[in-house]
Protein backbone atom coordinates (compact mmCIF):
# COMPACT_ATOMS: atom_id res chain seq x y z
CA UNK A 1 0.00 0.00 0.00
CA UNK A 2 2.96 2.08 0.78
CA UNK A 3 4.14 1.69 -2.61
CA UNK A 4 1.07 2.70 -4.16
CA UNK A 5 1.19 5.83 -2.10
CA UNK A 6 4.65 7.06 -3.55
CA UNK A 7 3.84 5.98 -6.74
CA UNK A 8 7.33 3.70 -6.75
CA UNK A 9 9.64 1.95 -4.76
CA UNK A 10 12.20 4.77 -5.21
CA UNK A 11 10.01 7.21 -2.88
CA UNK A 12 8.98 10.63 -3.68
CA UNK A 13 9.75 11.72 -7.23
CA UNK A 14 12.01 14.41 -7.64
CA UNK A 15 10.49 16.53 -9.76
CA UNK A 16 7.61 16.43 -7.32
CA UNK A 17 9.70 17.37 -4.77
CA UNK A 18 10.87 20.41 -6.65
CA UNK A 19 7.80 21.59 -7.81
CA UNK A 20 5.97 21.83 -4.43
CA UNK A 21 9.05 23.33 -2.80
CA UNK A 22 8.90 26.07 -5.85
CA UNK A 23 4.83 26.50 -5.15
CA UNK A 24 5.49 26.83 -1.62
CA UNK A 25 7.71 29.68 -2.36
CA UNK A 26 5.19 31.30 -4.23
CA UNK A 27 2.54 31.15 -1.61
CA UNK A 28 5.03 32.86 1.27
CA UNK A 29 6.22 35.76 -1.44
CA UNK A 30 2.16 36.24 -2.18
CA UNK A 31 1.34 36.32 1.60
CA UNK A 32 4.48 38.45 2.05
CA UNK A 33 3.06 40.75 -1.02
CA UNK A 34 -0.10 40.86 0.54
CA UNK A 35 0.70 41.75 3.78
CA UNK A 36 2.68 44.90 2.40
CA UNK A 37 -0.37 45.71 0.04
CA UNK A 38 -2.67 45.74 2.98
CA UNK A 39 0.02 48.32 5.16
CA UNK A 40 -0.29 50.36 2.12
CA UNK A 41 -4.02 49.80 1.96
CA UNK A 42 -4.28 51.19 5.74
CA UNK A 43 -1.96 54.42 5.33
CA UNK A 44 -4.14 55.42 2.22
CA UNK A 45 -6.97 54.60 3.69
CA UNK A 46 -5.85 56.76 6.60
CA UNK A 47 -4.65 59.70 4.18
CA UNK A 48 -8.32 60.02 2.90
CA UNK A 49 -10.00 60.36 6.35
CA UNK A 50 -8.17 62.61 7.08
CA UNK A 51 -8.32 64.83 3.77
CA UNK A 52 -12.22 64.10 4.36
CA UNK A 53 -11.91 65.44 7.94
CA UNK A 54 -10.46 68.20 7.00
CA UNK A 55 -12.84 69.41 4.10
CA UNK A 56 -15.84 68.61 6.08
CA UNK A 57 -14.30 71.55 9.43
CA UNK A 58 -13.90 73.92 6.43
CA UNK A 59 -16.70 76.77 6.41
CA UNK A 60 -18.19 77.02 3.25
CA UNK A 61 -16.63 80.06 0.94
CA UNK A 62 -20.06 81.77 -0.04
CA UNK A 63 -21.98 81.24 3.14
Amino acid sequence: MAKALFGHVGGPDPQMVQEMRRLQKRVRDLEDEIGRLQARNDQLSAAVADVSVSAADREPALA
